[in-house]
C-alpha cells in the first residue's frame, strides 16, 4: 500500500512540476521550452496549459502560427472556466480570426470573462452593448460593464463611461461625473479623454472656462494622433481665445487633423488656403480640400466649392460641377446653396 501511494504522489509531483515549467517558460518567452511543457500539460487537461498553448499557436510563438489550433485550446480552456482563455476566444469569435466571425458568441464568451472581472472583457462587453454590435444596443448595460472596467483603471472605459455622463446615455446627465472620468482617462494617456476633457474646459462646460487647460489637453491629445484634438487645436489657434493667436500653428494642426481624413480640418484648412489665412493663398490647395470634405458629405465645403466652379475663381469655370455641389449642399441643409442653385436654374 505505501509503494502504491508513493508512486500516486510521485506522479502528482511529477505533474506539478510540468504545469510549472509551461508557466515558467512562457512568463519568460522561452517559447520553445514552454511548447514542449505545455502541450503535454495542455492534454492532460491543465486550463493554464491550455491558455498558454493557444497564445503560442495563436501568435506564433515557439511554433507555427496555427489559428485553428489557437481556437481549439482557448476552447478548451475557456470551457474549464479559465478567464484570459474566455476573453481571448471572445475575440476569435468578435473579430472573425481564424474561424467565422460570430457576434453571439463573442458576447457570450465577453460576458464569461467579464463576470469573473477581467476588464478587457467588461470593456469589449460594454462597447458592444454600446454600439448594438451583434447584439440589441443597451445603454443601460453599456454603462454597468463601462463602470466595472473603469473602477479597475481601463482608460478606454474611462473615457467612454465620461461620455455617457456628458450626454446622459444610460444614466443621468452629470456635467461632473462626466469630467471625472475623462480626468481619470486623461491622466492615463490616454488620447480621447485628453481631447474630451479640453473640449470641457475650451467650452466651459461643467466646469469653469480655462482656454490655458483646453490648450494644455488639446496639445497632449493631439500629439498623439488624435484628429479632432488637432482640428480643435487648430481651431484654438485661429481664433486666439483665450491665447495668443497664430494663423501658421493652425494651419499646421489643420493640415496634421485633414491628411488623417477629418472633413471638418479639410474644410478649414480649404478656407486657409482660399483666403491666404496664415498661409500664402492657393486656390488649387483650397479646391483639393474642399473637394476633400466635399466627398465625406460636409455641406459647407460642397457649398464653398461650388461657389469657386460657379465664379471660375482659381479654377476652369464650371457650371455643370456648381450646381452638382450646389445640389448636394442644398440636400444638406444649407439654404445657401439652396438659393444658389435656384439662381443658377432659372
Amino acid at each position: 500500500m505505501k509503494k502504491g501511494l508513493l508512486v500516486i504522489l510521485s506522479l502528482l509531483f511529477s505533474f506539478a512540476v510540468y504545469a510549472n515549467q509551461c508557466s515558467e517558460y512562457w512568463y519568460k518567452e522561452n517559447y520553445e521550452k514552454a511548447f514542449t511543457s505545455c502541450k503535454e500539460e495542455a492534454e492532460q487537461g491543465n486550463a493554464e496549459a491550455q491558455y498558454f498553448l493557444a497564445s503560442m499557436y495563436d501568435k506564433g510563438d515557439g511554433v507555427e502560427q496555427d489559428k485553428q489550433k489557437a481556437f481549439y485550446w482557448y476552447t478548451k480552456a475557456s470551457e474549464q472556466g479559465n478567464t484570459k482563455a474566455q476573453y481571448n476566444l471572445a475575440v476569435t469569435f468578435d473579430e472573425g480570426d481564424g474561424i467565422e466571425k460570430d457576434k453571439q458568441k463573442a458576447v457570450y464568451w465577453y460576458t464569461k470573462a467579464a463576470e469573473q472581472g477581467d476588464s478587457d472583457a467588461q470593456y469589449n462587453l460594454a462597447l458592444m452593448y454600446d454600439q448594438g454590435d451583434g447584439i440589441e444596443q443597451d445603454y443601460q448595460k453599456a454603462f454597468y460593464w463601462y463602470t466595472k472596467a473603469a473602477k479597475q483603471g481601463d482608460a478606454s472605459a474611462q473615457n467612454n463611461l465620461g461620455f455617457m455622463y456628458d450626454n446622459g446615455e444610460g444614466i443621468k446627465q452629470d456635467k461632473q461625473k462626466a469630467i471625472y472620468w475623462y480626468t481619470k482617462a486623461a491622466e492615463q494617456g490616454d488620447a480621447d479623454g485628453q481631447n474630451n476633457l479640453a473640449v470641457m474646459y475650451d467650452e466651459g462646460d461643467g466646469i469653469k472656462q480655462d482656454k490655458q487647460k483646453a490648450l494644455y489637453w488639446y496639445k497632449k491629445s493631439a500629439k498623439q494622433g488624435n484628429s479632432i484634438a488637432q482640428n480643435n487645436l487648430g481651431d484654438l489657434y485661429y481664433n486666439g481665445d483665450g491665447i495668443e493667436q497664430d494663423n501658421q500653428k493652425a494651419v499646421y494642426w489643420y493640415t496634421k487633423a485633414a491628411k488623417q481624413g477629418l472633413s471638418e480640418a479639410q474644410y478649414n484648412l480649404a478656407i486657409m488656403y482660399d483666403e491666404g489665412d496664415g498661409i500664402e493663398k492657393d486656390k488649387q490647395k483650397a479646391v483639393y480640400w474642399y473637394t476633400k470634405a466635399a466627398e465625406q458629405g460636409l455641406s459647407e465645403a460642397q457649398y464653398n466649392l461650388a461657389l469657386l466652379y460657379d465664379k471660375g475663381d482659381g479654377v476652369e469655370q464650371n457650371r455643370t460641377l456648381a450646381q452638382n455641389y450646389y445640389q448636394q449642399a442644398c440636400d444638406g441643409d444649407s439654404q445657401e446653396a439652396c438659393s444658389k442653385l435656384k439662381q443658377l436654374t432659372e
